[in-house]
């Protein structure tokens, strides 16, 4: 049977998997509004709540270097989409690729999967190709190994709001009048719009073919680096100069990288790397099978990605997946117990439940902490000294929150609206550590209970928390304050009828 799009072909029941992730968190309500049946994989599933989407699918879980997981998620699927990659867990991000991707194909092959869609790493394969993009090329390559076919579109970068190459962009030329850039700012790359990556891979859906497929896609311009910082800074009306130097290797570049952009060096590297590789489009394969896909130039894919920033739509972000500096811990059941420290601090409000809460989960970002302002960004700054993530990643939305979302150097990990808050410290500290927000009903008044819970590593961890505790006492005292001061200005916006919640 000929390969061929097939309009009029219905696919079973699809699986996303990285729905967490920048890509899959964007192409679920695309295939929600395109009436598909979905299923979501994702290793931790309470990070999907919150997603205007979550009660539209069925939400499973399932580790793709967990071989076992794997099989209720692929139970009954035809199509599989697989958007996983390991880059962000750390240096073996390879090793763990290639063993995820093989896991996946053998529980697919073995469920009955009909195909495999993955986005894979452009790159003309005989060249030496950095690991970051030889990875993602053999990442297609196990996903073949099962038989299962695998429809692979190989894209460079993608151009967005909150995609991780495009913020690099961004920040580079907002904060760097004149940058001093290595040799790879002359190379060659084919960006493409997020808009159009998604476009292919719902047009994937009515492909129809007997063995795998492997699509170079990329946006109409064929344009190097510098240009693309050049034209970022063009659209926004920025003055940029770009000096390359030649003694800028992907470390020092990388180090570089982290402290222009919110992007941490350990992430910034591999991708630097790959930057002296040439990533653009050498056939046209993509456009003759799928020419329905109108392909967006790069001025109008920033000003696109421009404006959903500025119209606060973003709907995912590279930072939703990102590995903390602490690595990939699991949420965890919060409970007094031998060596965990607990701090907790509350007030008794007349206000209602709604306003304490807004107040509360609107802390960080643009807004800051309503107490010792400068304290918090100084933790910041002294937490990327040392290589964390330090105060620079915002959030998401000024006002909305959703668990999983980043928030300045914490994480959501509980969210329950009008009542609970708790966020997952993501700085380098020598232990774990958690701060949460609650309103509890007591009597005719709400109280709101503030708590720091610290599980301290050895003496080093004893030794942070008791040396430090003079500032967080200080600190947490004036927040708790200054959050039931703006909750009593924020109950004057509340409706009547929800004073009583």
């Amino acid at each position: 049977m000929p390969d061929k799009q097939d309009g009029g072909r219905k696919p079973g029941r699809i699986l996303v998997t990285g729905g967490t992730g920048y890509i899959g968190g964007r192409l679920v309500p695309r295939l929600l509004a395109a009436g598909h049946a979905l299923r979501v994989m994702a290793r931790d599933t309470n990070r999907l709540q919150g997603r205007s989407w979550y009660d539209e699918v069925q939400v499973v879980r399932g580790d793709v270097l967990d071989p076992q997981s794997l099989h209720p998620a692929l139970e009954g699927i035809d199509t599989a989409y697989y958007l996983v990659h390991s880059m962000l867990a750390g240096a073996d991000f390879h090793a763990r690729d290639q063993q995820a991707a093989s896991n996946f194909a053998r529980a697919a092959a073995e469920a009955g999967v009909q195909r495999i869609i993955y986005v894979g790493g452009l790159g003309d394969p005989a060249a030496d190709l950095s690991l970051h993009l030889r990875s993602r090329q053999q990442t297609g390559e196990a996903l073949r190994s099962s038989g299962v076919p695998v429809i692979e579109f190989r894209a460079g970068i993608v151009v967005g709001a909150g995609s991780i190459s495009f913020e690099m962009i961004r920040y580079l030329a907002e904060r760097v009048p004149i940058m001093i850039s290595p040799r790879w700012v002359f190379t060659r790359t084919q960006p493409i719009a997020i808009r159009n990556v998604l476009d292919y891979l719902q047009a994937a859906l009515s492909f129809t073919t007997e063995e795998s497929q492997i699509f170079e896609i990329g946006g109409p311009e064929v344009m190097t680096y510098g240009e693309m910082l050049s034209g970022y800074a063009r659209v926004r009306g920025l003055r940029r100069w770009i000096v390359p130097v030649p003694v800028l290797t992907p470390r020092l570049s990388s180090y570089w990288v982290h402290w222009v952009t919110p992007i941490p060096a350990v992430i910034a590297r591999p991708l630097i790397e790959g930057l002296r590789n040439e990533v653009i489009v050498r056939n046209d394969l993509a456009r003759r099978t799928f020419p329905g896909v109108e392909l967006m130039d790069y001025d109008h894919a920033v000003e696109e990605a421009l404006f959903n920033l500025r119209a606060r739509t973003l709907e995912t972000a590279w930072s939703d997946a990102l590995s903390t500096s602490q690595g990939d811990v699991p949420p965890v059941e919060l409970r007094t117990e031998e060596g965990m420290i607990i701090e907790r601090r509350s007030l008794e409000l007349e206000l209602p439940s709604r306003a304490i809460f807004a107040s509360f989960s609107t802390l960080g970002g643009d807004g800051g902490w309503l107490y010792a302002n400068w304290a918090w960004h100084l933790r910041g700054l002294l937490d990327r000294l040392i290589g964390g993530v330090g105060f620079r990643r915002g959030r998401r939305d000024p006002e909305a929150l959703r668990v999983g979302d980043a928030l300045d150097f914490w994480r959501v990990e509980q969210l329950v609206q009008d009542q609970k808050l708790l966020l997952r410290a993501e700085m380098k500290v020598p232990g774990r550590a958690w701060l949460q927000f609650e309103v509890q009903p007591v009597g005719g008044y709400r109280r709101l209970m503030q708590t720091a819970y610290f599980a301290p590593k050895g003496l080093s961890g004893l030794l942070y928390w008791y040396l430090l505790y003079p500032v967080h006492r200080l600190i947490f005292s004036g927040l708790i304050v200054k959050v039931a001061e703006r909750a009593a200005a924020l109950s004057t916006s509340v409706p009547p009828d929800l004073k009583a919640a």
